[in-house]
């Protein structure tokens, strides 16, 4: 396959030219015991580990599953489970499982959409024997009840 991975070659630099051009962080949050700050009495949970910061994308998808899942206050809530994907340059380390991702820079100042909004990662990013970008299946994480963000 060697002749086709070099075939790909120039497939692999223009997805990474064109189409992972934002920047997405990719981090794991800490498992270490939050610390007191005594000067202001509050608890500190010590910064995520980033795996990742670089170029990237954010894709949508059309497909939305509905999953009921029951309430604490209700007898059965409603819940979307978003559908979207993270494309990385090969380069990239494999994201795993749970992982959060974030956009913290776009490309084009008009498509701010993404950013402020974060995902997990549903599983490791995909690997293949023929790839040009990696591929990591994301859900959306959901704001709390009252829109208040996480």
């Amino acid at each position: 396959m060697a002749g086709l991975d070099g075939a790909l070659a120039g497939v692999v630099a223009w997805v990474e030219d064109n189409i992972c051009i934002d920047t997405v962080r990719i981090s794991v949050p800490s498992t270490a015991d939050p610390v007191l700050n005594e000067d202001t009495g509050q608890l500190e949970y010590p910064p995520d580990e980033v795996l990742y910061d670089g170029p990237g994308a954010v894709q949508g998808s059309s497909a939305q599953e509905l999953s009921a899942t029951p309430g604490a206050l209700t007898p059965w809530t409603q819940e979307t489970t978003s559908r979207y994907r993270l494309l990385t340059p090969l380069a990239a380390p494999i994201a795993p499982k749970d992982a959060i991702v974030t956009v913290v820079a776009v490309h084009d100042t008009a498509r701010t959409a993404l950013l402020g909004r974060s995902w997990t990662c549903q599983d490791p990013g995909r690997a293949g024997t023929v790839e040009v970008v990696r591929i990591t299946p994301l859900d959306q994480n959901q704001e709390p009840a009252g829109g208040a963000a996480a």
